[in-house]
């Protein structure tokens, strides 16, 4: 992805002041471990990357919300969200190394562990680990309508974790049910979600709509690599204004109600927010 770099916790750092100063309010983790196994067993390893990276954060930029993301996609060497039984992901084996992940995310300092695997019944174990391992103030930020979809793969590849075999449809939403995903938002909910994510963003617009008007929650929509993409191919063939665009995008999944947005764009856009205040 153009713009977008693995980093070293040192160079985190960087970017983490630089964001801060443009006025982005908290960022979002991913790791790459050095090893990868087929339970993803480096999630859990309090010296991780995430691990280093939200003790360096929080030591130094105590303000800066910092949430963790909690999957295993990360740290398999197969790419999928969960342990591999007979050839599918196993459910339920996959929902305590969740837990696990998650613990060892809020033994660092987290503020908020952000599910994205869509393991039915994660947020409620995630929860349960937390409040038995004394981090009830961890809030959880679930990805509780996450669609497959074709807007991911500049993520995958930047992140290393393209499934080796098969897809991840068995496992995220249909793109054309939407009923679906108010189904699992109100499960995520009732399981203890502080704030429920539609993921795609642009795409699910009015999904977003309808989550924040049917439930009245915190809501959160990613603008996914894809979209950020797009942009940025279009902008460089001189086809858009890119800073125009990038904040109409914006404005359209504030508009439709998101409370939080996740996006690549965060601290260009937060700097331009700035100025014209």
């Amino acid at each position: 992805m153009p713009g977008v770099d693995q980093t070293s916790v040192d160079e985190m750092l960087r970017d983490a002041h630089a964001a801060a100063s443009a006025g982005v309010g908290g960022v979002l983790l991913f790791g790459i471990p050095d090893r990868k196994d087929a339970t993803g067993s480096e999630a859990w390893n309090d010296d991780a990357p995430v691990q280093q990276a939200v003790r360096a954060l929080k030591s130094e930029l105590p303000n800066l919300v910092v949430i963790t993301d909690v999957c295993l996609c990360e740290y398999t060497d197969h790419g999928h969200c969960g342990v591999i039984r007979n050839g599918d992901v196993d459910n339920d084996a996959t929902l305590e190394l969740l837990a696990r992940e998650s613990v060892s995310h809020a033994r660092a300092g987290a503020d908020l562990v952000a599910p994205s695997d869509m393991m039915d019944g994660r947020v409620g174990a995630i929860r349960r680990s937390l409040d038995e391992h004394g981090f009830a103030d961890t809030a959880i930020m679930s990805y509780a309508a996450k669609y497959a979809g074709p807007f991911y793969g500049p993520f995958r590849e930047a992140a290393e974790s393209t499934p080796q075999f098969g897809d991840r449809r068995s496992y995220q939403m249909d793109s054309a049910n939407s009923d679906e995903a108010m189904r699992e938002v109100a499960l995520d909910i009732e399981e203890g979600a502080d704030v429920v994510m539609v993921k795609p963003a642009g795409p699910f617009l009015d999904v977003i709509q309808r989550v924040k008007r049917e439930t009245g929650y915190p809501v959160a929509a990613y603008q996914v690599s894809g979209e950020y993409a797009m942009i940025q191919a279009a902008a460089d063939r001189g086809w858009i204004d890119r800073e125009r665009v990038m904040m109409d995008s914006l404005l359209g999944i504030r508009r439709a109600g998101a409370d939080i947005i996740i996006t690549y764009f965060a601290r260009e856009a937060a700097a331009l927010l700035r100025r014209e205040l």
